[in-house]
C-alpha cells in the first residue's frame, strides 16, 4: 500500500493532452517559450539542475546545514508556518499561524532531526537505541513536538513585487536559474524547507511555477483547471481562495460528494535531487515533502495575465463564464443518455447521441393569424394511421410521456386542488431551486421529461408530437403546460434545430404549424418553453459558479 503511495499515478479520466511532459535534457529557452509553456500543460525536467552550486552545498547529508547556517548568518529572522494539525498544512488561516524564528534556530533543529534519522538508521535492529532529539529553549522556542510542524514555506530569495527586504537574498549567489528560463522576469524566487514529512494542501497559484529540489524528495500530485468541481475550491471573496475544501488525510466524502473522483482526474509525479516541474498558473497541486527536503521556485507571469487589460476584466469575466455555462449545458444534454427498454421502460444507458446548438429559438407561426386548432374531422382519419407510424421505441416513448401527465393530473384531483397544497408545492419549488446549485445530482436525472425524449431521434421526435397532435392534443398541451422541466424545455428546443437541418423551410413551417395548433393559447406555449429554458440556463449558471466560484446566488425576480 505505501509502495503505491510512493509511486507515479495518472488517473483513468486525465485526458492524455493534459499529462505532464518527460525531459531527460533541459529545452532552449526558444523551445521552452514556443512549445512547453504555452500548453499550459505540466513538464518534468530530470536532473536539470545537476552541477549548480545549491545542488552540491546545500545538501543537507553532507554538511549542507552547516553551510546554509553559516552563509545565511545566526541573525538573519525568516518567517516560518506552524500548522495546526498536525504534518498537514492547509492554506486556511485557521489551520496554520506565521510565526518568526531566527534561521540559525530552524537548522539547529533540522540538525538535531537528522542527527536522530542518522542514529536510527545505525540501530535498526535495535530501535530503542535512537536518542530523541531535543533543543534548549534558547534555541527553539517552540516545543519539540511543534518544532516538527515548523515549515519554511516561500521564504523571500528574490521579489520584484515587494520593496520588502529579502530575508535570504544572501542565497541567490548559489542559485543559477535553468538555461530554458533565461530571459524570464520572474515575480520571486522563494525557498522552501522542511524539517520532517510534511503535506501541503491542495491549492493553485497564480503565476507560473519551476519547482526546483535542491535535496530530499517531493511527490506532487496534479490537477487540471478544468477539474475545479472536483476538488471545491473556497469561495473565491475568501482570504484563501486558491486553495481546495477538502482534506487531504480525510475527505469528507458526504459533504464534497464529487471528490471522490478527483483521483481519476490526477496525475502524481516524484521530484529527486535535481528535478524540476513546470507548474502552469491554475493548476491545482498537492506536494508531499519527505524529511529535510530543500527546494526553491521561481515565479514569473504568464504571457496571457501580462497582456491582460485591465479594462477589459469586466468582458473577459463574462465571456469566460458564458463559455462555462455552455460547456456545461452541453454536459447535462447529452451525458447519461437514456434508451427505452421494450418490455418495461426502464432506462439504460447508451451512447453517441450529439446535442444542436445553443440558444435554438422558439419557433413562430409567420402568418398574421393565430395556429387553426385541430379538429375531430381534420384527425379522425389520422388517429391510427399516425401511431401505427412510429417505431416500437418511439411508441414506448410516447406511452411513457403520458403516464407522467396522467399521473400527474390524478394527484391533482386528489389533492383537490387545495390552496394549501399548491402553496406547499410552491415552497418546495423554490427550496428545489435554492438547492440546485447544491445538489450535485444530475439536473437531467430530476426532469422525467428530459430523459424519456433524449434518446429519440430528431425525426422521430417529430412523429410523434404530430401523433400527439393528431391524437392526444389536450395530453400534448397538459405535457408542455404542466409537465415539462426547465431541462426538457432545453432538450427539446435543440431538437427541434436538429429537426429542421434535416428539413426544408416549408417542412418546418408545416410542422410548426400543425404542432402549435394543439394549444388553445399558442403563445402561452412559447412562453412556456422559453421561461424553462431560461430557467435551465439559470440553474446552469448556478452551477458553474458553485462549481468553479464556491458562490451560491438567487435567481433575480
Amino acid at each position: 500500500m505505501q509502495a503505491e503511495k510512493d509511486a507515479e499515478f495518472v488517473g483513468a479520466a486525465l485526458d492524455a493532452g493534459l499529462r505532464a511532459a518527460r525531459f531527460s535534457l533541459p529545452p532552449s529557452s526558444e523551445e521552452f517559450a514556443a512549445s512547453i509553456e504555452p500548453k499550459n500543460v505540466p513538464a518534468v525536467f530530470r536532473g536539470v539542475l545537476k552541477g549548480s552550486a545549491a545542488l552540491s552545498r546545500w545538501d543537507p547529508l553532507y554538511g549542507g546545514l552547516d553551510y546554509l547556517l553559516e552563509k545565511v548568518g545566526p541573525d538573519v529572522a525568516v518567517e516560518a508556518m506552524m500548522s495546526n494539525t498536525g504534518h498537514v498544512f492547509y492554506g486556511d488561516l485557521r489551520s496554520h499561524e506565521r510565526v518568526s524564528i531566527p534561521f540559525s534556530t530552524f537548522m539547529q533543529s533540522c540538525k538535531s532531526h537528522l542527527g536522530h534519522l542518522n542514529a536510527a538508521s545505525d540501530s535498526s535492529k535495535d530501535k530503542g537505541t535512537g536518542k530523541e532529539s531535543t533543543c534548549s529553549d534558547k534555541m527553539c522556542p517552540a516545543s519539540s513536538e511543534n518544532s516538527e510542524q515548523l515549515y519554511l514555506a516561500q521564504v523571500s530569495i528574490l521579489n520584484t513585487e515587494s520593496k520588502d527586504r529579502c530575508s535570504l537574498q544572501v542565497l541567490k549567489e548559489d542559485i543559477q536559474e535553468p538555461i530554458f528560463l533565461k530571459g524570464k522576469s520572474f515575480s520571486s524566487i522563494n525557498f522552501w524547507m522542511s524539517r520532517a514529512h510534511m503535506r501541503s494542501s491542495t491549492h493553485y497559484d497564480p503565476h507560473h511555477n519551476l519547482l526546483c529540489v535542491m535535496a530530499g524528495c517531493k511527490k506532487v500530485t496534479l490537477w487540471s483547471p478544468s477539474a475545479s468541481p472536483f476538488l471545491y475550491p473556497m469561495p473565491v471573496y475568501g482570504e484563501a481562495s486558491n486553495h481546495s475544501c477538502v482534506s487531504i488525510e480525510e475527505p469528507d466524502y458526504s459533504s464534497y460528494t464529487r471528490a471522490k473522483y478527483m483521483k481519476e482526474y490526477s496525475e502524481r509525479v516524484i521530484l529527486n535531487c535535481g528535478d524540476a516541474l513546470f507548474i502552469p498558473e491554475g493548476w491545482y497541486h498537492q506536494v508531499d515533502s519527505d524529511d529535510l527536503t530543500i527546494a526553491i521556485n521561481f515565479w514569473w507571469k504568464s504571457r496571457i495575465m501580462t497582456e491582460m487589460l485591465e479594462h477589459m476584466d469586466g468582458y473577459y469575466l463574462r465571456r469566460i463564464m458564458r463559455r462555462l455555462v455552455d460547456t456545461e449545458m452541453n454536459k447535462i444534454t447529452q451525458m447519461g443518455s437514456f434508451s427505452h427498454s421494450e418490455r418495461n421502460g426502464d432506462f439504460q444507458s447508451t451512447d453517441g447521441l450529439s446535442g444542436g446548438q445553443y440558444f435554438t429559438p422558439i419557433k413562430r407561426h409567420s402568418g398574421s393569424q393565430p395556429f387553426n386548432k385541430v379538429t375531430n374531422s381534420d384527425t379522425s382519419d389520422k388517429k391510427g394511421a399516425a401511431l401505427q407510424s412510429l417505431k416500437p421505441c418511439t411508441l414506448q416513448a410516447l406511452y411513457e410521456l403520458m403516464s407522467l401527465v396522467h399521473n400527474s393530473v390524478e394527484a391533482v384531483d386528489q389533492n383537490d386542488r387545495a390552496e394549501s397544497a399548491s402553496q406547499d408545492t410552491s415552497v418546495c419549488q423554490s427550496n428545489e431551486r435554492k438547492k440546485t446549485a447544491a445538489d450535485d445530482s444530475s439536473l437531467l436525472e430530476k426532469d422525467p421529461v428530459a430523459k424519456i425524449i433524449l434518446p429519440v431521434e430528431p425525426l422521430e421526435l417529430r412523429s410523434m408530437l404530430l401523433a400527439m397532435v393528431h391524437t392526444f392534443p389536450r395530453t400534448l398541451e397538459g405535457l408542455v403546460l404542466n409537465i415539462l422541466g426547465p431541462t426538457g424545455a432545453e432538450i427539446l428546443t435543440r431538437k427541434f434545430d436538429e429537426m429542421d437541418q434535416g428539413s426544408t423551410p416549408e417542412e418546418q413551417a408545416e410542422f410548426y404549424k400543425i404542432f402549435y395548433s394543439a394549444f388553445g393559447d399558442q403563445y402561452a406555449a412559447m412562453d412556456a418553453l422559453l421561461n424553462r429554458k431560461e430557467l435551465f440556463s439559470f440553474q446552469v449558471f448556478q452551477s458553474v459558479l458553485d462549481q468553479y466560484l464556491r458562490v451560491c446566488v438567487e435567481r433575480p425576480s
